[in-house]
């Protein structure tokens, strides 16, 4: 096999920003280091960047620095698309910073806000929209009325809406007030349903006063406040390709129980 376009597996984790090239040497003699599925230890061991899959230490290393990966926590009132037909606010505002084309991965309603990601990677962002990989995203919602411990479960347990059946894959309540406060309750869902957590919330009683997504897979919104966006860091980025590795069936994504008290 040719070696053109092939740079040495030392090479390419430096140039990933994995750690330096010596460290990066330690980590293949080591054996935390794999290249499509397999273990390398040889330093003279070459890739293909465009190409082949690495990990270390179980996590995807993102070779292709053509691809960006950004995080937005959207305001309310803008609508997911870069481009609305109907004039209303929309994302171009929040990628201007970047020279890449980027889109978003799936969507959050106008009157929804919170963690958004924004990508030219439209492998993962398939692997991360599309609700048969079940990716999970975490909301908190401020209903109105006093939640209780039973409708909580009953979310959980399943209800019917007009277009099927849904239940959260977990529910908790975070406070809940007799003074006409009303609610606080964090849901988890892999459903990509339209204004799903909105409609199960109007089913059981509690419409919906202010929604925000907290979390999208492996990422947390944190501290970001709204309006802005940040690049993903590396560690994210890691664990975003690493999920979209394992949800596609990449052999790169097997565990790695013997390396990961190393």
């Amino acid at each position: 096999m040719s070696d053109e376009g092939r740079v040495r597996l030392q090479k390419a984790l430096a140039n990933a920003g994995v750690a330096s090239r010596r460290v990066a040497e330690q980590l293949i003699v080591d054996g935390r280091v794999r290249v499509n599925g397999a273990v390398v230890t040889e330093l003279g061991s070459r890739v293909d960047p465009d190409t082949d899959l690495i990990d270390v230490d179980g996590t995807a290393v993102q070779l292709d620095q053509t691809k960006r990966y950004v995080m937005l926590n959207k305001p309310t009132g803008v609508v997911s698309s870069m481009r609305d037909d109907r004039g209303r606010p929309d994302l171009r505002r929040f990628t201007k910073d970047w020279p890449e084309r980027l889109y978003n991965v799936g969507r959050l309603d106008a009157e929804t806000s919170g963690l958004l990601v924004l990508t030219n990677d439209g492998e993962l962002s398939h692997v991360l929209a599309h609700p048969s990989f079940g990716v999970t995203k975490v909301y908190i919602a401020k209903v109105e009325g006093r939640v209780t411990p039973q409708t909580v479960a009953r979310l959980t347990r399943g209800i019917d809406l007009e277009d099927g059946p849904i239940a959260a894959d977990k529910a908790r309540l975070l406070s809940s007030s007799d003074a006409g406060g009303g609610s606080l309750i964090e849901l988890t869902l892999h459903s990509g349903r339209n204004r799903i957590v909105r409609r199960m919330m109007a089913a059981v009683g509690h419409p919906v006063v202010e929604l925000v997504r907290r979390q999208f897979g492996p990422l947390h919104l944190g501290t970001l406040p709204a309006g802005e966006a940040r690049e993903l860091t590396k560690v994210e980025r890691g664990a975003l390709l690493t999920l979209a590795r394992q949800a596609t069936g990449d052999p790169t994504s097997e565990g790695r129980s013997d390396q990961e008290n190393t």
